[in-house]
């Protein structure tokens, strides 16, 4: 494929029409839950006061880039299937590529300063409120989202400053791996500015290991059980949420990437691009007493799965 080359050719589930059907519906589902999931998450946190808080304030921005992250990729895909299309014109894989790479950056961050608030929290109570008030908070949350899109954008420009030996990508997205498998040279530049994302994952994972390590010794020492059982309710969604998002991503960037797609790879596809997203809003709402009363009281009702 030349510069000039206005799409790419996504992979095509299959040629079998019920396969099609399965896949397309099992992605209309998550996408479905993972959005109606999120969204009572944010409607929760904006409509009780109770919940204004750094670490509400913190979830309901997590919800907004899992729903973002999962609508950079399904919507396309479903409407590529409805229409009976392959193609995504060049500037739409790009901007899937920086919209993507922004809300995954963003995730990481954001995981990493949640980290960060819990410790103060916990180990620094009487300094929290001074720590953490809502200006420090509103400047960390822009830190974070100018620092993610500045990520992506370079991402982004090194993933396409050369040209494509191919316009054929074996994935049903756009995928920065599978868009340097297709390349005419080898772009080390990309992959050193990768391997340099990945440092900073890294990291991230070594702050909050320590700032966890910190809150535990401190937890323990915490001469009351519910004391201790409460401390413990906030920071374990925390570390469970990090990790399935850490383990997915080592998914989506060590494994290889095959020449053909398969259904096995679709299955991993769906666990590192969707099912962390979907699964946030539940591992901390089933467990968090302040998030139920709220949607009891926004909907007046007990909400199914909460």
């Amino acid at each position: 494929m030349d510069n000039d080359t206005s799409e790419f050719l996504l992979w095509e589930f299959s040629n079998i029409w019920e396969l099609q059907i399965m896949h397309v519906v099992l992605l209309l589902i998550l996408y479905l839950m993972t959005v109606t999931w999120n969204l009572l998450i944010i409607s929760a946190v904006v409509c009780d006061h109770h919940l204004h808080t750094p670490m509400y304030f913190f979830l309901m921005n997590l919800a907004m880039q899992d729903i973002g992250s999962v609508s950079v990729i399904i919507p396309k895909t479903l409407f590529n299937f409805l229409t009976d299309l392959r193609s995504i014109s060049h500037s739409g894989c790009i901007a899937q590529v920086l919209f993507l790479l922004f809300f995954l950056s963003c995730n990481i961050s954001l995981l990493t300063v949640m980290a960060y608030d819990r410790y103060f929290a916990i180990c620094k109570p009487l300094h929290y409120e001074m720590i953490m008030n809502r200006k420090a908070c509103a400047k960390i949350i822009a830190g974070v989202w100018t620092a993610s899109l500045l990520n992506a954008s370079l991402h982004t420009v090194f993933t396409f400053m050369t040209p494509f030996c191919s316009n054929s990508i074996n994935q049903f997205f756009c995928e920065v791996p599978y868009l340097l498998k297709i390349t005419c040279s080898e772009l080390y530049v990309s992959e050193g500015f990768q391997i340099f994302s990945a440092m900073l994952a890294i990291g991230c994972f070594a702050f909050v290991i320590v700032s966890y390590v910190h809150v535990f010794s401190a937890v323990l020492r915490i001469p009351s059980v519910l004391g201790r059982k409460k401390a413990f309710s906030t920071c374990l969604p925390h570390l469970v949420v990090f990790f399935i998002f850490l383990f997915t991503s080592c998914l989506a960037y060590l494994r290889p990437t095959g020449d053909s797609e398969s259904h096995p790879n679709f299955i991993i596809t769906i666990m590192y691009s969707i099912i962390p997203s979907m699964l946030n809003p539940l591992i901390y709402s089933m467990r968090n007493k302040d998030i139920k009363v709220a949607l009891s009281r926004l909907f007046g009702k007990k909400i199914l799965f909460f």
